[in-house]
């Protein structure tokens, strides 16, 4: 190594290293001949088929790979499993993207040739992501790698869906959801941005119906103001709402107030949800175009009346003048309307969120819909046990009541998506009586409803929800009870974001508990959300994305996980800072010079040293050396076993350059020029190689290519590849 660069070259280690650990089936517990029997199994968060790496995608597969590869040098079964989503909504809007851009929509071509066409998009890009995980350096088992689309994972999702509709959880019915118009679907919240916009807030007088005038519109006595940021879905509302403590409103409670242009009567009611701070106190109840409002419309048994169409324009239910109106121009030609009929109050300028379809940037509509739901009472209640009793601990555990919140309240769950490209539901629909249905993996051979049609399947499919829900189940073969299952499940350790605590976390909690009786992982991390470093969300579209790719380009795998590694701590968010990548490039160099010194200093040696065999300290020097390696690996050890690898990476940061380069190394000179014998010069090289070995040992989870490749020089007597070698254990 004396006639090497001084300067560690990543490109010319990297690809080569992770081909040769491939190659050699480190990644895979059947090939990798593990020393004990405990097991340690992770799944890889599955992205989506369509997607690209992002900060946290890096940030996510950093902090599991330290951990898969920490778990393998102490001898466990280590299985790390990859794959990726379906992506549903994401591939087919992509995909009609690029139709629209050739003059041709889904509908020309069919949904079997659309569906043709999608697979076609997957074999093409479906693979992007997955290589770039493998650049990050991922020791996942990619000959285990699985795709919810898979034959085997479908049956899985139909097989879950079939039992729930046994137990009596799965109906189908007409409610308030998310609708995407230029999708044409059901969308679920986490598809759903929120988008802070300028808008108004309309003060709207609501006639007393007692005090109704007969003739002009000035001479109206009493009524009740209403304050909506939405007047154009007035035409749906049903009643008014006030709170029972509001003493402003007390007397009106019971009356009736009408409903402006329309004439309608609708009723005043008491609600105590009203925030009385809100706009006047008063507000109008549209129970088909609000989710509270339909929860309020279900209290207080109120008709449902739509009046926004799954185009997202003004249906049938409207004054004639305004059917066919987009929203925004209804919106528009209803407040001209109530200005010039004297019943609009006031306007202000208001600045609220508004819900945007986060594929395709439209305005999110909500409308009844008769969609698939599945009951979630008794599902809910076994994620909470999961959790309650112990089976599941978050770290940092403040995101327990994130996951408690929502399952104490929970919401039936919408699973029907109406798209073309996704596992379709396993219903079959009478010709006979359309509103039949029989529940079943395959076409029934005879009609169960009227014994003489041919039954239709279901055009919706799943939502990917559902399908990601059984992920640790089903990427090891459930429903079958494979080997790999028996081994495998559940899970050690899940890492993801907090974002999707509710929406994959706690569903797949509750489905590992139904299926397995078991939660399907122990430990939960929560990692950082990265933010700019000014403290702004990423986004690629704003400008502010920044792609890891570019960054191991240009410092390489090790600096770009050491600088992400080196910021994680337990604080809600990451402010990305670049400096730290330049530190891990600088890091890399550090510990490759270093290494060029120690192995320059026993030139032409091969093969004589043991790492078995700790070298008894002699000067002050060496006695500080070694117990400054003791205590970095009991440390390093007891960092990640409690997840706190921000707090490890530093210490060894800390260690490594600090007490062994600046202080060792530099004494270590001193004490071989100013040896006596070959005794105590033979000591001290042993005590470099010694202590150098072991520190790329515990670097090696977080910094994996440069400590191979340096492992690969030392002069031991007997050694693995550093990826399989045992974990330092250093009293």
């Amino acid at each position: 190594m004396e006639n090497s660069s001084s300067r560690y070259n990543p490109k010319e280690t990297e690809q080569r290293i992770y081909n040769d650990w491939e190659k050699k089936g480190y990644f895979n517990p059947d090939k990798s001949n593990p020393r004990g029997k405990k097991v340690f199994s992770v799944v890889l968060p599955p992205p989506n088929v369509t997607g690209t790496l992002h900060m946290g995608h890096a940030l996510n597969i950093t902090i599991q790979d330290a951990l898969v590869r920490y778990h393998r040098m102490k001898g466990e079964t280590t299985v790390w499993m990859p794959g990726s989503d379906h992506a549903g909504i994401g591939l087919q809007s992509t995909l009609e993207k690029k139709l629209r851009k050739e003059g041709v929509s889904r509908f020309d071509l069919g949904r079997d040739e659309f569906i043709k066409k999608a697979w076609e998009w997957k074999e093409l890009y479906g693979n992007i992501i997955l290589n770039q995980i493998r650049a990050m350096g991922a020791s996942c088992d990619w000959s285990r790698t699985k795709f919810t689309m898979d034959e085997d994972y479908v049956n899985a999702v139909e097989t879950v869906f079939i039992h729930y509709h046994r137990q009596g959880w799965v109906y189908r019915g007409q409610r308030v959801v998310n609708w995407c118009p230029r999708c044409g679907t059901s969308i679920s919240d986490l598809e759903t941005d929120y988008v802070a916009e300028a808008s108004k807030l309309w003060h709207i007088k609501y006639p007393i119906a007692s005090f109704l005038p007969k003739t002009k519109a000035d001479e109206i006595g009493e009524y009740i103001i209403v304050a909506t940021t939405r007047p154009e879905t007035m035409f749906g509302d049903t009643a008014v709402a006030v709170n029972p403590k509001d003493e402003r409103y007390r007397a009106l409670i019971g009356k009736k107030a009408v409903l402006p242009v329309v004439g309608r009567e609708i009723p005043i009611i008491a609600d105590k949800s009203i925030d009385i701070d809100f706009g006047t106190g008063a507000v109008k109840i549209t129970p088909a175009h609000d989710l509270n409002d339909w929860q309020i419309g279900q209290k207080h048994k109120l008709p449902l009346i739509a009046v926004i169409d799954e185009r997202g324009k003004m249906n049938g239910n409207t004054p004639a003048e305004y059917q066919g109106l987009k929203t925004g121009e209804a919106r528009d030609k209803l407040a001209a309307h109530l200005q010039e009929i004297g019943l609009l109050e006031k306007i202000e300028d208001y600045e609220h969120q508004v819900p945007k379809c986060s594929r395709c940037s439209a305005a999110i509509q909500l409308i009844p819909s008769m969609q698939w739901f599945v009951k979630m009472d008794d599902l809910a209640r076994k994620a909470l046990i999961a959790a309650n009793s112990g089976k599941i601990k978050f770290h940092p555990k403040r995101w327990e009541s994130t996951y408690h919140s929502w399952l104490k309240e929970p919401r039936d769950w919408c699973v029907s998506r109406q798209l073309w490209w996704g596992q379709r539901l396993p219903v079959w629909f009478c010709q006979t009586e359309p509103d039949k249905y029989t529940v079943a993996k395959s076409e029934p051979s005879k009609c169960p409803i009227c014994g003489k049609c041919r039954p239709k399947r279901s055009e919706d499919v799943f939502d990917t929800w559902f399908s990601s829900a059984l992920w640790p189940l089903a990427v090891f073969g459930w429903p079958k009870n494979t080997k790999d299952l028996k081994k495998f499940y559940p899970t050690s350790v899940l890492t993801t974001g907090r974002d999707i605590i509710n929406l994959w976390v706690a569903r797949m909690a509750f489905s590992g508990m139904e299926f397995m009786n078991k939660a399907p992982f122990a430990q939960v991390i929560i990692n950082a959300m990265v933010l700019t470093k000014d403290g702004k969300r990423m986004s690629k579209s704003l400008g502010t994305g920044i792609d890891p790719m570019t960054l191991i380009e240009k410092y390489g795998t090790d600096a770009t996980r050491f600088g992400l590694a080196w910021q994680v701590s337990e604080s809600q968010d990451l402010h990305f800072n670049e400096d730290n990548m330049l530190a891990g490039q600088k890091f890399c160099n550090k510990i490759w010079n270093a290494s060029r010194f120690v192995c320059g200093q026993i030139e032409g040696e091969k093969n004589i040293y043991s790492l078995t065999v700790k070298p008894k300290p002699i000067t002050s020097a060496d006695k500080k050396i070694m117990a400054g390696l003791a205590k970095i690996c009991r440390s390093t050890e007891k960092n990640i076993n409690r997840y706190a690898l921000g707090a490890a990476i530093r210490d060894l940061y800390d260690f490594f350059w600090h007490e062994f380069c600046d202080v060792y190394i530099e004494a270590a000179k001193n004490q071989i020029r100013g040896a006596k014998n070959k005794t105590q010069t033979r000591n001290t090289q042993k005590i470099l190689i010694y202590v150098l070995a072991n520190s790329l040992k515990l670097l090696h989870p977080f910094m994996p290519f440069v400590t191979e490749e340096l492992w690969q020089v030392l002069p031991l007597k007997t050694k693995t590849d550093l990826i399989i070698s045992p974990w330092p254990k250093i009293d």
